[in-house]
């Protein structure tokens, strides 16, 4: 297993009480950081989140969608740890599948609250931070939905392609810093996400994978981790794929 040094870092990571924000938290915590969880659902985080020492943990009830939200959850992590070096944001919903003429308002203005408008707050909230102490790293986690585009899945497919297209924008703004701006682009894994879809579009998703299976949440970790570490300090505003061979670029 790589290793990389955070001691003396500290890491807020939206949707990290399951999942892969769970698995990423994990990682960092290991590897020395104090770990700033901002979730909407608290109430039964994965084991390997209750694991981490207390005094290096922070879960807060916060929710992307609602700018407000996430600049109360940023002064409560000061509060406790006096900063933020690496911002995760792993939180997202699906949406139901359905053709795009069919596709519920409702659902898909939700799909882009969430999904594109957390990205947009957390990242927005969190900058000033670091561009005043010229130091940080921000992984968005998109999909390779976003690149290529999943049928019936429009409303989620259009807000992981903003994800990308914010992603390599904001590379560019915050270049001039020592902040790196990178996505990841995995295919399916199996979390709670796969509760808000049908069993077909699963079965889908899995044959579109050249590899034949889907990617673990340990593996999406992995790179997440390299990605946020101090050793990444010239690769910006990409895409890294996990997809599995499916991605076609």
């Amino acid at each position: 297993m790589n290793s990389y040094d955070f001691k003396g870092q500290v890491a807020a990571i939206t949707g990290g009480c399951n999942g892969i924000g769970a698995a990423v938290a994990d990682r960092l915590a290991a590897s020395g950081a104090q770990i700033a969880i901002w979730d909407m659902d608290i109430s039964a985080p994965e084991d390997r989140v209750t694991a981490i020492p207390e005094q290096n943990l922070l879960i807060t009830r916060t929710d992307v969608s609602d700018l407000a939200s996430v600049e109360a959850a940023l002064a409560v992590a000061e509060a406790k740890f006096g900063k933020v070096d690496v911002l995760i944001n792993s939180a997202g919903i699906a949406g139901p599948t359905a053709a795009l003429a069919d596709y519920p308002a409702g659902a898909w203005r939700k799909v882009q609250e969430v999904n594109v408008d957390g990205t947009f707050h957390t990242c927005r909230t969190v900058i000033p931070g670091m561009i005043a102490r010229n130091y940080g790293r921000i992984v968005n986690v998109a999909s390779v939905a976003g690149k290529e585009g999943n049928p019936n899945a429009s409303a989620y497919s259009t807000s992981k392609a903003a994800v990308i297209a914010m992603t390599k924008s904001l590379g560019k703004e915050l270049a001039e810093h020592d902040i790196a701006v990178n996505c990841i682009t995995p295919a399916a894994a199996k979390t709670r996400i796969f509760d808000q879809v049908s069993d077909e579009f699963v079965a889908f998703m899995l044959s579109k994978i050249p590899r034949g299976r889907f990617v673990t949440v340990e593996e999406i970790a992995n790179m997440v981790l390299w990605i946020a570490s101090a050793e990444n300090s010239f690769t910006t505003g990409s895409a890294f794929d996990l997809s599995g061979g499916r991605a076609t670029y």
